[in-house]
Formats: C-alpha cells, sequence, structure tokens
C-alpha cells in the first residue's frame, strides 16, 4: 500500500502542475518504480519544467524507466539549458565529450563554465580536475581554490582528493594537519601516490579547454606479436585518485566468466576486489579519463564496455587468462558490438612489491607505476584474419603483490560501438 506522503503528492500532480509531477516523479525512482516516474518527468518536462526536462533527459540516456534514447535526452537538455539551467549545460557537456549525440566542439567549455560559475559540485570537480593536470601555479592554484569550495558544497570526492593535496604539499605548500582535520571529518584516506606532470599539448594558464584534456601519447610499443604497448604518464595523481576514490565504496569480489554456463561466477583464478563504474554514475571527470584511455587505445570511447576498477591486496593476483569473450558470454552482452579487440589498464598506484602484468607469449613484464598505461590486443587482424580472429597469444596475468595493493583500472573496448552515446 502506498504512505500517506506519496498518496499526498499524486493528489497534488493529479492537477498537472509541473512542480507536483516533478516531485511525484522523484519519490517514485526512490521507489524505484522507474516507468510510472519517468511518465511524470515527461508531463512535467513537456510543462516546461527545467528540472524534469533534465531528470527525464537522463532518464532517456540511460534507459531507464524508458527506451534509450539520446538524440531525445539532447532535445530536453537544451531547452531546459535555453531556460538558462546551468545543471543541464553541464550534463550536455558530458553527452558532448562521448563524440557520439554531440559533437566535441568549443561549446563544451562555454558549458562546463557556465556550471561552475553556477556552484555545481561535479563540474567544480572536472574543472578541478582539468587545471590540476598543468603544471603552471595558477593553474594548480585554481585546482586547490575549486576542490576546496566544492569539498564545501558537500563533494565527498573532491575532499578526498583535496586532502591528499594538502597532506602532500601539491598545488601549496604541505599542510597535514588540515589533511588530518578533513579525516577526522569522515573523508577516506586514498592510496599514496606520486604520480608524474601527464604529458600534455602546450596550452596557455587558467584557461579550460576539454580537448587538451584528451590528448593522448603515442603508446611505446614492447611487443607486436602479441601486439603490447605502453603509454606513460596518461593520468595525473588526481585523477588516479578519483578513480580509486569512486571504486571504494563499491568494492566487491572479482568474478571471472565460467565458458560452460556464461555466468560470473568466484574462482581461485583471480582474487581481487572490483568495482564496475555504472554509466548512470560517471560524471564527467569520469568521462573524460575514459575517453583519453579510449585514445591512447587507438579506439573511440564509444566501443568501451564500463570501465573496471580493480584492488588487490597482499597475496592476490590474476593467474594466466585472456580478456576476449566466450561465445556464450558473447550472445547475452551485445553482441553486436564484436568480441573486446584490445584492452587498456593503467596503473594507478605503485605496490611495495610485485603486481607486475606478465605476458608469457612475448616474454615481458610490466612494472605497475601511477598513470601508466598498458595497451594490448586480444585479436590479430591480417591479410588472413580481415575480420579479426581470437589472439592466444594474448595470455596474460596479473602477478601476486607481495607486500602493499595494487589499484589499476581497465577498459575494454569492442570490435564495434558498444555505448550510446
Amino acid at each position: 500500500m502506498e504512505d500517506a506522503g506519496l498518496a499526498t503528492l499524486r493528489a497534488a500532480a493529479a492537477s498537472g502542475d509541473p512542480e507536483a509531477l516533478y516531485r511525484l516523479g522523484n519519490a517514485l525512482v526512490q521507489r524505484r518504480e522507474m516507468e510510472e516516474a519517468c511518465a511524470h518527468h515527461a508531463r512535467a518536462a513537456a510543462a516546461g519544467h527545467a528540472p524534469a526536462q533534465i531528470e527525464y533527459a537522463r532518464m532517456l540516456l540511460y534507459g531507464i524507466g524508458a527506451e534509450p534514447a539520446a538524440g531525445q535526452a539532447v532535445h530536453w537538455l537544451q531547452r531546459a539549458e535555453q531556460a538558462g539551467n546551468a545543471v543541464a549545460a553541464y550534463y550536455l557537456a558530458l553527452v558532448a565529450i562521448g563524440g557520439v549525440a554531440l559533437p566535441r566542439d568549443e561549446a563544451m567549455n562555454h558549458r562546463l563554465q557556465a556550471a561552475v560559475r553556477a556552484g555545481f559540485p561535479p563540474a567544480m570537480r572536472a574543472a578541478a580536475i582539468h587545471f590540476g593536470r598543468k603544471p603552471h601555479p595558477e593553474d594548480q592554484r585554481l585546482c586547490m581554490r575549486l576542490l576546496h569550495d566544492a569539498a564545501v558544497r558537500g563533494d565527498a570526492s573532491c575532499a578526498a582528493l583535496l586532502a591528499e593535496r594538502l597532506a602532500l604539499g601539491e598545488g601549496v605548500p604541505a599542510d597535514p594537519s588540515a589533511a588530518a582535520r578533513l579525516r577526522a571529518a569522515g573523508v577516506p584516506a586514498l592510496p599514496r601516490l606520486a604520480a608524474s606532470t601527464p604529458r600534455q599539448m602546450p596550452c596557455e594558464a587558467r584557461t579550460l579547454e576539454l580537448r587538451d584534456a584528451l590528448f593522448a601519447p603515442s603508446p611505446e610499443t614492447r611487443s607486436r606479436r602479441p601486439y603490447v604497448a605502453v603509454v606513460d604518464d596518461l593520468l595525473s595523481a588526481d585523477e588516479c585518485r578519483l578513480l580509486t576514490a569512486t571504486a571504494q565504496p563499491a568494492l566487491r569480489k572479482s568474478m571471472v566468466n565460467d565458458p560452460r554456463t556464461g555466468e560470473n561466477v568466484a574462482n581461485p583464478i583471480r582474487t581481487s576486489s572490483e568495482a564496475g563504474i555504472d554509466p548512470v554514475s560517471e560524471d564527467l571527470a569520469l568521462r573524460i579519463v575514459q575517453v583519453r584511455l579510449a585514445a591512447a587505445a587507438g579506439v573511440d570511447l564509444a566501443n568501451a564496455e564500463q570501465l573496471i576498477v580493480l584492488r588487490y591486496a597482499p597475496g592476490e593476483e590474476y593467474r594466466p587468462h585472456r580478456d576476449y569473450i566466450t561465445p556464450r558470454a558473447l550472445e547475452e552482452d551485445n553482441p553486436g558490438a564484436g568480441n573486446r579487440t584490445r584492452t587498456i589498464c593503467v596503473y594507478l598506484n605503485i605496490p611495495e612489491a610485485g603486481g607486475e602484468t606478465e605476458f608469457p607469449m612475448a616474454g615481458i613484464r610490466v612494472a605497475p607505476k601511477p598513470g601508466r598505461a598498458l595497451v594490448f590486443d586480444n585479436m590479430i587482424f591480417d591479410d588472413q584474419h580481415p575480420d579479426g580472429q581470437l589472439d592466444p597469444d594474448s595470455l596474460h596475468a596479473g602477478l601476486p603483490v607481495q607486500r602493499g595493493e595494487k589499484w589499476l583500472a581497465t577498459l575494454w573496448l569492442r570490435q564495434r560501438r558498444y555505448r550510446r552515446f
């Protein structure tokens, strides 16, 4: 039975009042009655209610309570933006960075700037991390100010990044007491790391140009068959920390796919913990990181599965395995996108000992380093295999961590489009 509060909301919405419809839609989302929630948000959106237009657009983007429709979602976000809503501008920038439903053009920068000026914490987070990638002291000061202001507004990720910078003296003189006060207030500690300044295109100080953040240096080939390459300094320290901070609360035991049943099951071959970054929870900063990872692998983000962040405690490992998908599992996970043609992993910290990635058929090991990406092929494309063939020589292993812990993020890239936007 419905509670009295929901009944009251329904009575108010019966008049067709847009604010009442919006509030009812939000209440139904909390109850996970998504189809009805979507219908009420749609009615409020059609009546010109900007927050409802944003919520309806997000439901259309992710296929929540309705069939996914990125083009319609963009339409409603643009209507809200035209009404002066800076949050809608932020979501349009988030869509555009994917390069599918909107172009990656100058409008992304203007939209992000509008959302920052409005004090929207996810926008402040993306801008802070953008400025934090650049070595100029003015950019570093901007990064610290934005992290602080977003943390004051309750942004947990920015508070975690701010605490690490204060503790280590990044962007400002070290202030361990300020970092300790944040810890005492409940801000979680992150793995300690010192990443190099990421390689990027020359850019002016104090400029917000998102395309600068999408630049990916060329990989250094370590093996041609199987293909294995390394890209150093791809991510900044803030970006490595963002990934760990996002994943920490959602870690669960890693699973492997059973080739007989297609089910994911626990298996001693893989003893790590992991967190998948659900597209619904992706913010702009996370999307930018993933676009750059995909670019470093020479593949568009639209072909990528969801990002996976992994933690290996002492003694944990991933024994020799291959990343391509078995036919049974592929049938159940967007078979039209094809198999995993390429993998890119990025190390987020350095364990005290162990944790290298080994390719036994190539005879190489790659050591973890913050911001270092590892790119390798899972399939062969040549004159004999123009449509691709699974490569058994792509066998690789995450060697046991001997001391400390290892964090890394993995993006599996399909042959064709996997994402909607």
